[in-house]
This record gives structure tokens, sequence and C-alpha cells, in this order.
């Protein structure tokens, strides 16, 4: 493909990459390998860093450098900015400051305040986008500083939101910073749709599970292609929100809500935070244990309704380049007529 965009957009300026296209940061899936071959595709990878030191296994400074002997194109980082529990706040600023060291220059964060990642940001020239569902959360996110939304919709994988992606483009669209379609996009036409509505790009999660790179077992893999998008529920048992799975004859077992007990907890002011924790730190064991599980017994697999426009798995230079050709034809196509 050529280094030329086929499309720019805020995003890709913001960026310096040619397709506008996020790799997603997945815990469990978002292994140094998968990362890399995103960007060096022509998108961007994402970071996410406790699935790259407690799944995979590296040091994050030794992973980041991993990454960087695989491609020289930009990278990002997320930080999940919750303050559930100050060890892990402060782990969260280390890894932060640490990808800064390393050359990380765009960030995405998730569940908090981003204001304390954007100054430190700021100060190196980055550029930080912030996950939403919904506009109060997107207010609160350009209240500290970030550069872009990242509009997660009802169609998404991991925490998915309640809106469609037109609702969100209406809800958001009037707020002056470049917004990122998440969730839904399971091929090249729904991407270049996305794109042409006015989203300045898209992150696409579950579409990159099922590719070579990623580290994720095979019966995930196969799980995610045999999948319809009837076949994701959502669940409040992972982190006590709710979480798009595939719904296996394990889920239908344990079920998808939490008990009553969990339920008050997480109607509580101060015991909702000890409750997400109680959650997030179980179902990180569970998730790891489940995506790496070759014998495919657990079955507990975050996927997002884009599982319907998933038939095989790929490498992700395949992926993206299709993607590509895809917006520069549709937008070759539109030069063409006015032309004419």
């Amino acid at each position: 493909m050529s280094d030329n965009p086929p499309q720019e957009t805020p995003f890709t300026r913001h960026t310096d990459i040619r397709v506008p296209i996020i790799c997603g940061p997945m815990y469990p899936c978002s292994n140094p390998e998968l990362v890399a071959a995103a960007s060096e595709a022509g998108g961007i990878g994402i970071i996410q860093p406790v699935a790259m030191t407690f799944v995979h296994g590296h040091d994050f400074r030794e992973g980041i450098r991993l990454i960087k002997r695989h491609t020289d194109r930009p990278i990002g980082m997320n930080a999940l900015i919750e303050k559930s529990s100050r060890k892990y706040h402060d782990r969260m600023v280390e890894w932060v400051s640490i990808a800064l060291d390393e050359g990380v220059r765009f960030f995405i964060t998730s569940l908090g305040n981003p204001r304390w990642v954007v100054e430190r940001v700021k100060a190196y020239d980055g550029i930080v986008y912030h996950d939403v569902t919904e506009r109060k959360w997107a207010l609160k996110g350009l209240d500290g500083g970030v550069d872009g939304l990242i509009a997660v919709n009802n169609r998404a994988g991991g925490h998915a939101g309640a809106l469609s992606h037109l609702q969100l483009l209406d809800e958001l669209g009037d707020l002056g910073v470049p917004l990122i379609c998440a969730g839904g996009i399971g091929n090249e036409q729904q991407f270049a749709e996305a794109i042409s509505q006015g989203y300045a790009g898209c992150q696409l999660g579950t579409r990159f599970i099922a590719t070579e790179e990623c580290n994720a077992a095979m019966p995930y893999k196969q799980a995610i292609l045999d999948a319809d998008e009837r076949d994701i529920v959502l669940s409040n048992r992972i982190t006590g929100v709710p979480v798009s799975i595939i719904n296996t004859p394990y889920i239908e077992k344990i079920g998808t809500k939490a008990g009553a007990f969990a339920r008050w907890m997480l109607n509580g002011n101060r015991t909702k935070h000890w409750m997400r924790m109680f959650y997030t730190l179980r179902s990180a064991f569970q998730l790891r244990q489940s995506s790496l599980d070759e014998k495919g017994e657990t079955e507990f697999w975050q996927a997002g309704k884009s599982v319907a426009g998933i038939h095989n798995i790929e490498p992700v230079a395949t992926i993206i380049g299709r993607y590509e050709a895809m917006l520069r034809g549709i937008n070759n196509e539109a030069t063409a007529r006015k032309s004419v």
C-alpha cells in the first residue's frame, strides 16, 4: 500500500498514522506482537499494561521495547484510571511514566478523570483520547483536557455502552473534537460507512482477536468465528458493570447477573468500589486462564457484536490492508465523480 493515507482525518493527524484504525486495548488479548502488527500495518496498536505484564509475562518497559523491535511506527497505551485501588493507581502512574520515557505519545484513558494523564502527556507534546459512552462522560473528559473521544457504542466488546454509533455521533458531534467509533466494526464495509458518517477513525477489538498474531487460544478464536451477534450478551459478573461476552454453555451455567449481596454492594457509594475491585481481581484470573486455554474448558470469552462480520483468522496486515483499500477505493470514486 502507498504511504499516503487513504483519507486524512484529525485522528490520523494526531497520531501520524496512515489508516484511521485503532487495534483496541484488550485484557487479556493485547500481546506485544499483536500491538506491533497493527501499527506496522498502518493503524495504531494500543498497549494494555495489565495484559502485557500479568497475562503475557513481560516487564512493562521491556515489553514496549519488544514492540519497537517489530515496528518503528507509532504505538499507544491505555490508562485505566479508576481509583478503586491506591496500589493499582500508583502502578498506572508508573506505567504512564515508563511509556512516555520509551517514546509513546498517544494514550487512551478509561473509567475515571483523565486530567492527571493529560498533564503528564502534554508535557511531552502527546495526545490523549478518552473512552465515553454518553455525553456527560464526554464533557468530563473534555474538562480534563483530552484531545479526542472514543465513542463506545452498544455493539462493543468489553465495557459496552447503551447507545448506537449513530446516537453517539448525534450526542457528541458538536463537541469539536475527533470521534472514534468503537464497537460493531467487523468488516471493511462497516469501517468505511462509519468514516463516511463523520467518525475520524474506528477502534476494533474483537476483529483483531481472530488474527494470527493474537496469542489467544484457538477455541477462543473459533468461538468468535462461530458466533453471531445474537450470541453476545452482557454480564455484570466480570467488573460489576455490563461487559459483552459470548454466551457459551459455561456462561449459561454461571449466569450473567450479580447476586443480591453484590448488587447491594454495587449500589453503595462507598462499597461499589470494593465490589468492583473484587470482581475485577477475580475476573482477571478467569479471563487470563480462559483466553490461553487451548482445551477451551472455561469458555469465558469477551467479544462484541462485530462477530457477525468475522469469518476467518487472518494476519493483521491483511485485515488492515483490506480496510485501507476499501476506504481508498471509495474516496477515489468520489474524487472521480467530482472531476466529471
